[in-house]
């Protein structure tokens, strides 16, 4: 007599315990090699006295000690802390503007929406260099106001105009990226409470502060925190327009070029760069708790 054979199902069902984990295993191995193991091999190197070419030796908290007393740590962390300040305001509410312009239906929207969203789409190098050309000591803005009989402004050349002018690169190349975001929020908003709120005799103005800014609130917030974070971990830009040196005196650099002229080249102290890292990575955290605590906060006034 043949043996009975096993049900599909019965099959299928034995399979699905590890059939998922074999959809996974590229994602998870990916990740582990390229995301977890660097991220602890930095926080397992900020203990240590690292080099380059040395494999070094446990430190303790010695790095973080140094951090106390390094003044090029200090500026650094001024710096970023004034980009998040500068940058994240606009890059939440300029966005929304702009995606209330844009999602008016009305010949050729499709055009402004595809040119505010090329900026995202350009390399950050391409674009850090056309600001560059622009705003030298003889690009473009300065000759324009050389012709209108005005001086050169030391767009690059300044401490703060150099860091403003970063800030203003990062805001543009943002504001497409953020604006399809705020358009998905604001498809959502009900067209009856606009409806309604100008039954009331609510302006325009009105309108945009009680009914679209509550109902895209969720939105606003995550906004400010993904821009915060990109924000404080600042680079290209301000690397291409003050050199990798960080401007007059470094007095423009930020933490993660301190990162990165720390611990590269053969002589690169690569435990304390990993240590300035893992500053950078707790203050990235604090800055999300803070932004999210805060919605919490007004959700439970609201």
């Amino acid at each position: 007599m043949a043996p009975t054979s096993v049900p599909a199902r019965s099959r299928v069902r034995r399979q699905l315990p590890t059939s998922p984990w074999l959809f996974a295993a590229p994602g998870l191995l990916i990740t582990g090699a390229f995301v977890l193991w660097p991220f602890a091999s930095t926080v397992v190197n900020s203990f240590t006295d690292r080099r380059t070419l040395l494999p070094g030796h446990f430190v303790g908290v010695a790095n973080f000690r140094e951090l106390l007393h390094d003044d090029t740590f200090w500026i650094a962390l001024r710096n970023s802390t004034l980009y998040v300040a500068g940058v994240v305001p606009a890059l939440v509410i300029l966005p929304l503007l702009l995606a209330l312009l844009v999602q008016k239906q009305i010949p050729g929207i499709a055009f402004f929406r595809s040119a505010f969203y090329t900026p995202v789409v350009a390399s950050i190098v391409v674009v850090g260099l056309i600001w560059v050309w622009l705003l030298d000591e003889r690009g473009l803005v300065n000759s324009l106001l050389e012709t209108l009989g005005a001086s050169p402004v030391g767009f690059l050349s300044d401490q703060w105009l150099l860091l403003v002018s970063a800030m203003t690169v990062t805001v543009w190349k943002g504001l497409g990226y953020y604006m399809i975001i705020y358009l998905s929020a604001l498809a959502n908003v009900p067209r009856e409470l606009h409806e309604a709120a100008a039954v009331d005799g609510a302006g325009s103005v009105r309108r945009f502060l009680t009914v679209t800014v509550p109902a895209v609130r969720s939105t606003m917030v995550l906004v400010a925190a993904l821009s915060s974070v990109n924000a404080f971990k600042v680079f290209s830009e301000v690397y291409l327009m003050a050199g990798p040196s960080g401007g007059p005196a470094g007095e423009d650099t930020t933490l993660v070029m301190l990162v990165q002229r720390t611990g590269t080249g053969l002589s690169g102290r690569v435990g304390y760069a990993s240590a300035i890292s893992v500053v950078v990575f707790v203050v990235t955290v604090v800055l999300m708790l803070v932004v999210l605590r805060a919605d919490r906060k007004d959700e439970a006034q609201a």
